[in-house]
């Protein structure tokens, strides 16, 4: 696919996505490598944006220099910020009690703590990245290995098999003090994303190293 058509296809599933306002988003592709500029009135926007451009067939990587401008009530202070934050992890069934620490400086939000799963560790970060005033989420929360890494392995593999999207024969998968590498090849960004998700879903699992080419 040459870069005009691929441009064009991104710009329309951007316009498609009923969560973004693409009217002040530029885009820009490059031999795969597609470039966002422009600005979004939200971090939630920003999130969803990169995730839409993802979607699109023939898009390799993507250089995100999308900012986030608020107008008018939409600037908060920091300390509303963090205390709607640890409000919404006190409610949430999937994030433990207490273990997550909330920081905010200039509207961006700093995760850290200690969780048993990575999906403990997402759900942290998805609980506030749609607060209104937010420009940016760090997650630093870490995942702590609780498994063996042949376990660890060995299920990441059966999870690969059991997926109808993806050809696990291509896809290599070693593990080691809780970092999963994975190597070998996928047919699209969506297949690469689908076996990314696999390894976090795993116990134990702190960092996936993404090896995978896409071809």
């Amino acid at each position: 696919m040459d870069d005009k058509t691929l441009r064009q296809h991104v710009i329309d599933e951007l316009d498609w996505e009923p969560t973004v306002d693409a009217a002040n988003i530029g885009v820009a592709a490059n031999n795969g490598v597609v470039t966002l500029t422009g600005h979004v009135s939200s971090y939630a926007q920003l999130i969803a944006a990169e995730a839409a451009v993802k979607r699109v067939k023939g898009v390799q990587a993507i250089a995100q220099e999308i900012e986030v401008r608020f107008t008018g009530a939409a600037a908060h202070s920091d300390e509303d910020i963090a205390s709607r934050a640890v409000l919404l992890m006190k409610w949430s069934a999937e994030i433990p009690k207490d273990a997550i620490q909330v920081k905010v400086s200039k509207g961006w939000i700093s995760l850290t703590g200690d969780v048993e799963w990575q999906y403990q560790r997402q759900a942290a970060e998805d609980a506030v990245r749609s607060l209104v005033g937010v420009k940016g989420v760090s997650n630093l929360i870490t995942v702590r290995p609780r498994v063996a890494a042949a376990d660890v392995a060995r299920g990441i593999q059966q999870a690969l098999d059991r997926d109808a999207r993806l050809e696990a024969q291509a896809i290599k998968v070693t593990v080691e003090d809780g970092k999963v590498r994975l190597e070998g090849r996928v047919h699209s960004w969506y297949e690469r994303e689908a076996a990314e998700r696999a390894a976090w879903a795993a116990p134990g699992v702190d960092a996936v190293e993404d090896h995978l080419v896409i071809g």
